[in-house]
């Protein structure tokens, strides 16, 4: 038994060296995590659009992941690699800002769904007797 552990090689300690091509081979996957950031936004703005049960905090969780994946991704990065990946950029920041315009049509909808149910509420409630409006207290 102890011949086998010694017949294993001990793993190699990273070097000053090695560090740099780490850094270097990191920004290979900007083109994919870009890819998997817009398939993650198209599929969420479609979502909100048509499915009312579109689970909104599990989809922000994995933007958000990818967001901090896409950090990580930044650093390091040279001006002409980024501008390698300027039109995937760009189609990712046309995504988000039509996402964003769905996000708040769904907020938008949503308050005046509130709101009605609100006044409904506030309606029913109300017999005429007795009412806030009346005191001066509702504003």
């Amino acid at each position: 038994m102890t011949d086998q552990i010694r017949s294993h090689p001990k793993p190699s300690v990273r070097t000053a060296a090695a560090a740099p091509i780490a850094v270097a081979a990191q920004p290979g996957n900007l083109a994919g995590l870009l890819a998997r950031i817009e398939e993650a936004v198209e599929e969420e703005t479609a979502a909100i659009r048509i499915d009312t049960s579109y689970d909104l905090k599990a989809s922000n969780a994995r933007k958000s992941r990818y967001l901090y994946e896409l950090n990580r991704a930044m650093k390091g990065i040279s001006v002409e690699y980024l501008a390698q990946h300027s039109e995937g950029l760009l189609r990712l920041r046309q995504k988000l800002a039509r996402n964003e315009a769905a996000i708040l049509a769904h907020l938008n909808a949503v308050n005046e769904v509130a709101t009605l149910l609100k006044e409904a509420i506030q309606h029913a409630e109300a017999d005429g007797t007795y009412s806030a409006g009346e005191f001066g207290w509702a504003r």
